[in-house]
């Protein structure tokens, strides 16, 4: 079969974490990005930016599991958000328990809506303003950090070992793409 992904490891046992496992980096997980996807051993980052000029505000790098990026988004939130704000993001994040902890934490929720088989935890009374609208543009800024540190800052295939060395990777690159980003800024005031 042309394309099918091979589930089965050589011994005849189903492929899991269990059997598969790094010799060199022992905190890596094997995670796949979507159904058609290879599993990959892996870590997850994840980036909180504001919205007005894209800059980075926090990074986090966590261990790839299906729940890590709810996780992730909470914890920066708690520790960089002081007072009213909101949060752009993407369907991935409409889940019940994750709209209630934001509302917690004095956060509105500009999460798109996720109607696929289910009801969507985001109701009218965050859609009815055009500032939803307006976030769910700018999510996508995100995209570009991401894309960034993937491609420029060497981030799509890590070079250490073990998730503390990682994380520095990650904090010091997304540093580096704000001083382009400042420099950009500075080149157009002139």
């Amino acid at each position: 079969m042309a394309g099918a992904t091979r589930r089965w490891t050589s011994g005849g046992r189903r492929r899991s974490r269990e059997t598969h496992v790094s010799r060199t980096d022992a905190e890596a997980r094997l995670y796949r990005k979507g159904s058609h996807q290879e599993a990959k051993l892996s870590y997850l980052g994840h980036v909180l930016s504001e919205n007005r000029h894209g800059l980075v505000v926090d990074v986090e790098l966590t261990e790839a599991n299906g729940y890590g990026e709810r996780e992730a988004a909470l914890a920066m939130l708690e520790w960089s958000v002081s007072g009213r704000a909101t949060l752009g993001a993407d369907r991935a994040y409409d889940t019940r328990d994750f709209v209630e902890a934001l509302r917690g934490l004095g956060v509105t929720p500009h999460v798109a809506r996720n109607e696929r088989g289910r009801r969507s935890a985001i109701d009218g009374r965050t859609t009815r303003y055009a500032g939803y609208k307006q976030s769910l543009r700018r999510r996508k800024r995100v995209g570009e950090v991401l894309g960034w540190l993937k491609t420029v800052g060497g981030g799509r295939k890590l070079r250490y070992i073990g998730r503390r060395r990682n994380r520095a990777w990650l904090e010091l690159t997304a540093a580096a793409y704000n001083l382009v980003r400042f420099i950009a800024a500075g080149a157009r005031r002139g």
